[in-house]
């Protein structure tokens, strides 16, 4: 008979919409992510619809093609540095944003009209994994590695060790 000591392991963070099914990554993992990557799809469907509403207003209102145009290029923009910066989030975690990706009052209004951007992004990336993932994986493999550590350090014979 041998002495098998389970592997201590430390308690995996839940993840929005996965709680800890990502660990295992078993059936309710897949549907889970199937249903993920298909709300982002239909937010980022109706985030374009209601954009679409607000340029039609400011096209009724016969501003002019210069207005429409700038309007146009600042919600790409928006979109866009939304996209870059929801994307970053989930694959490196919060903490890594700096400079101007780490502004949220400021850069509130930005975020906002990038909503589709940042949807398109959660999307694309629900695609590769669960949002979160990576990050959450990598910090859940550290603690249970250093628990191991730590178990490790624990074995032998406690009767040999120096008292202090």
């Amino acid at each position: 008979m041998t002495d098998e000591r389970p592997t201590p392991a430390a308690a995996p963070e839940p993840i929005r919409f996965f709680g800890t099914s990502w660990v295992a990554r078993g059936a309710d993992y897949w549907v889970r992510r199937v249903v993920v990557s298909l709300g982002a799809m239909l937010t980022v469907a109706l985030g374009a619809l209601v954009l679409r509403f607000a340029v039609s207003g400011v096209q009724l209102s016969k501003a002019g093609g210069f207005v429409n145009g700038l309007l146009l290029a600042a919600i790409a923009v928006c979109s866009c540095l939304a996209a870059l910066r929801n994307w970053k989030i989930l694959a490196e975690g919060r903490d890594s944003l700096d400079g101007w990706m780490a502004e949220d009052k400021s850069l509130g209004a930005v975020w906002l009209i990038g909503c589709v951007g940042a949807a398109a992004a959660y999307f694309f990336r629900s695609l590769v994994e669960a949002p979160g993932e990576a990050v959450k994986r990598a910090a859940w493999e550290r603690e249970t590695a250093r628990l191991v550590k730590r178990q490790a350090s624990r074995d032998g014979r406690p009767g040999k060790r120096k008292k202090r």
